[in-house]
């Protein structure tokens, strides 16, 4: 590894001095907001989304960190992208406070949480959901294809994936999805996203199952996601996609089964046998 001139290391002090500052400040508002929810529990819904944001700026100023680090000391700053890795972390569990994080499950489950922030319009349900997206994707390239996190990550991608869906309140989706609704398009730019996110986390959890854990609750996990991308295909009627989503749910139940079969018995029981 190359030696770091005073010079370089200066530059970059000077360059990084800012998201310094800005990242303690943040650091002090979070501190405030969890004070504020622990002591007075109105608004709490409206306070924890306030927390998902100010997690995810502090990711962006890790992540700038780490940009100032390539570029002038030619290094990535891992503290940095452990630190920004942390925030997003913390997000989305911001978020799953608010509205849960069940995977497959009914809407009425989860329904009484969303409530209190009825008021949060789908244009800034939608924003917000893009927002952790983006963080979570440029966290992941700046870590690298060959990260040890790589398959930690499948589990952050899932819990956003049901993060996001169980953001959209299901009891008005349908009216919104009008096109004379004013919440038309980020209504169904949403439910694009979802589908699409929860296709991948099912993916994901099969690749990590494949290709690395061979844990059968990753394959679990995985139909788990197909299933409620399933449940939501059904609340639209979208009866073509949701067959072909059947499908490829009929398929990996009956490889999980077969795979089941195969694993070899405990060594007990086999003896016992």
């Amino acid at each position: 590894m190359a030696k770091i001139s005073s010079r370089d290391r200066a530059q970059y002090l000077e360059k990084v001095e800012a998201y310094h500052v800005s990242i303690a400040a943040g650091l002090d508002k979070e501190k405030e907001l969890l004070n504020a929810i622990k002591h007075d529990g109105e608004g709490a819904a409206f306070k924890r989304l306030a927390l998902v944001e100010l997690m995810l700026n502090l990711s962006s100023y890790y992540l700038a960190q780490n940009g100032v680090s390539q570029a002038v000391l030619k290094l990535r700053n891992e503290d940095a992208l452990n630190e920004g890795r942390r925030s997003v972390y913390k997000s989305v569990i911001y978020l799953e406070q608010i509205v849960t994080s069940l995977v497959d499950a009914p809407f009425s489950e989860y329904e009484e949480n969303l409530k209190e922030i009825a008021s949060f319009s789908p244009e800034h349900r939608y924003r917000l959901v893009r927002k952790m997206g983006l963080a979570i994707n440029l966290l992941e390239k700046a870590l690298g294809e060959n990260s040890k996190w790589k398959w930690a990550f499948v589990d952050l991608e899932g819990r956003y994936a049901a993060a996001a869906k169980n953001l959209i309140d299901l009891k008005t989706v349908i009216a919104h999805t009008d096109p004379r609704s004013p919440h038309y398009a980020p209504t169904v730019y949403h439910m694009r996203l979802i589908k699409k996110l929860l296709m991948q986390a099912a993916d994901r959890y099969r690749e990590r199952y494949e290709l690395s854990t061979s844990r059968v609750n990753d394959f679990e996990t995985g139909i788990s996601f197909l299933q409620a991308l399933r449940r939501i295909l059904t609340i639209f009627r979208d009866r073509e996609e949701a067959g072909e989503v059947k499908r490829k749910l009929d398929t990996w139940e009956n490889k999980l089964k077969n795979d089941r079969q195969r694993e070899p018995l405990p060594r007990s029981a086999a003896v016992d046998g």
